[in-house]
Parts: C-alpha cells; structure tokens; sequence
C-alpha cells in the first residue's frame, strides 16, 4: 500500500462549476451541499454552480472551497478508508486538513471559514489592502526588500512560500505596487497585483485573531486520526489546544508551504489533493513526489485505481 498525504487548496482555487460533477453524480455531495446550504443561510449551488460575484469575495470563497474539498475528500473515504501519513493544507486548506483527520466537523468547517473570510475583509476594509505574486526570486531576497521596505514606512510583508522561485507578498496594495521595478530590477521575472481586497497572512489581519481564536475553540474537537501539518511552522501538530494556537498565528504568519513539502515529502509516495488541482501545479515544481488531484468523478476513481 502506498504512504499517502492528504492535501487541501487555499483561496485562489476557486472557480464557478467546482463540485458540480460530484454533485450531478453523487447523492451525499447533493446531501453535502444541501446541509452547508442550510448551516450557513445562502444557496450554495448558486455559489458554485451559476455566474456570481460572491465567489470572489472572501468571506464566499473560503466556505465553498472548504466544501468542494469535504466532498471530495468524503466520496474517496466511503470508498476506500485509508488513513494518511499527514494532512496539510495552504492557508484556508488546513481548516479542510483538519476535517479529514476529524478535527473539525465539515459544517462547523465553512462556518468557521466563512466568518475568517468575513473577519479578514473587515480587518482590511479601508486600508486598500492586496497581495502580490513574485515570480523567479529567491526567498532572502524578497524578505530583504521588504524588510527595508518597512523600515521607510511602507506595510509590505513576504506571505505564501509556495515553491522555489514563486512568492507572494502581502501588504498595502499601493506600496506593493511602488516596489515592483525594485523587485525586477532584483531579477524577479514577474510581479504582479493579484485580483485580492484582503492582505493574507501578515500584521494588517491582526484584529482578526481573538475573535476567530474564540469560535475555534467552540467548533475543534480532539479527535485526530493523523497528524496535520501547521503552515506557520512546517511541523506536526495532532492535538485541538496546538491546533487552535497555529490557526490563530496563521493569520498574521506566513505560509511555509514549500517547506512543508520539503520536511516531509521523504515520507509519502502519493499526494492526494481533494477539490483542486492548485497545489499539484505548486508541487510539479517543488517535490519529486507524484500529486494526484481529486477534481470529479474521473479523477476519483484514478485515485482508487493509484491505490489499488
């Protein structure tokens, strides 16, 4: 038997008609999606299945990512229960890592998401806040440009570690966009403005911590199956009280996905990614390890045929 991880997209995965082959074929999807309908007070087949604004919008977004995921994730356990080495998740995804290793329940789950989401715009409303993705630039780099960045009095911080050579910077839409000849002219081969009102994983969410600290502590249970692993540390944690503590922290911290890759890729055979194929993408750049994404029907039973 292959040594499997589990692993969950983050925002920036979504797109309208995500989950609709799963929910066309399969009556716990429909089952899924009715009962999150109904937790949450709005119609998910319209968020995810019919044109809309509102999947762009954070506080959208996060729920019906987390939800495609869950579906994914819950058509390939009825079939075959394996049990992970490890589940990781990039920013929002490591609420669906806990729900696979049945932290966190999945309605609890986009409910959770859906006030981070709301939390996050209201932390940034008013400050113009966005990201920025950086592209052919090491690490020491862009944490040194920002670095003195700041200390002129811009709000500019590194944030997503996604693989060698792709960053994403979080801060002050406008000091961003001052710094982007600074970061060509240091050999970044692109610098682009993401299509973002929220400043993820950096100081601006601060005030988004204590309140979503409060209601995790409502929703987590301590019932890990497997270990998940924190992208504010790139290391295990497998208890409620540690999980709470990051999840906090992972707000104003920077994604270390690319070294939660590199930790623990030695251990696994197969990434399995639920709901997305973002993070194969990452990985085709980051890890020799093979990810197979879970995306629809087709690509779930690919997967029972990989692990057959």
């Amino acid at each position: 038997m292959k040594k499997v991880a589990f692993i969950f997209p983050g925002q920036g995965s979504q797109s309208i008609g995500m989950g609709k082959d799963f929910f066309d074929s399969s009556d716990v999807a429909k089952e899924m999606v009715e009962a999150a309908s109904e937790k949450l007070g709005f119609d998910f087949k319209e968020l995810l299945f019919e044109e809309n604004d509102r999947l762009a919008q954070t506080a959208y977004t996060q729920p019906a990512i987390l939800l495609v995921s869950a579906i994914a994730h819950k058509l390939f356990e009825n079939e075959m229960n394996i049990k992970p080495v490890f589940a990781l998740g990039h920013s929002l995804g490591e609420f669906s890592a806990l729900c696979a290793v049945g932290a966190l329940d999945y309605l609890d789950g986009v409910a959770l998401v859906h006030q981070r989401g709301k939390l996050m715009q209201e932390a940034c409303s008013g400050v113009d806040a966005g990201m920025m993705a950086l592209i052919g630039l090491d690490d020491a780099k862009v944490e040194e440009i920002t670095k003195t960045a700041r200390e002129e009095g811009k709000k500019v911080w590194a944030a997503n570690y996604n693989s060698d050579g792709q960053i994403v910077a979080a801060g002050i839409k406008s000091d961003l966009a001052s710094l982007e000849s600074t970061f060509k002219e240091a050999g970044a081969k692109r610098a682009i403005l993401l299509g973002m009102s929220v400043a993820s994983h950096c100081p601006l969410l601060e005030s988004a911590v204590a309140p979503l600290q409060e209601s995790m502590e409502e929703a987590f249970k301590d019932e890990f199956i497997a270990p998940v692993i924190s992208n504010v540390t790139a290391q295990r944690y497998e208890s409620k009280e540690e999980g709470i503590s990051l999840l906090a922290k992972q707000l104003t911290a920077p994604v270390l996905y690319k070294q939660s890759i590199k930790n623990f890729e030695d251990e696994v055979d197969l990434f399995i990614e639920f709901g997305s194929n973002a993070l194969k993408g990452i990985n085709r750049r980051g890890t020799k390890v093979p990810t197979h994404s879970v995306v629809d029907m087709k690509s779930l039973q690919e997967a029972f045929e990989l692990l057959s």
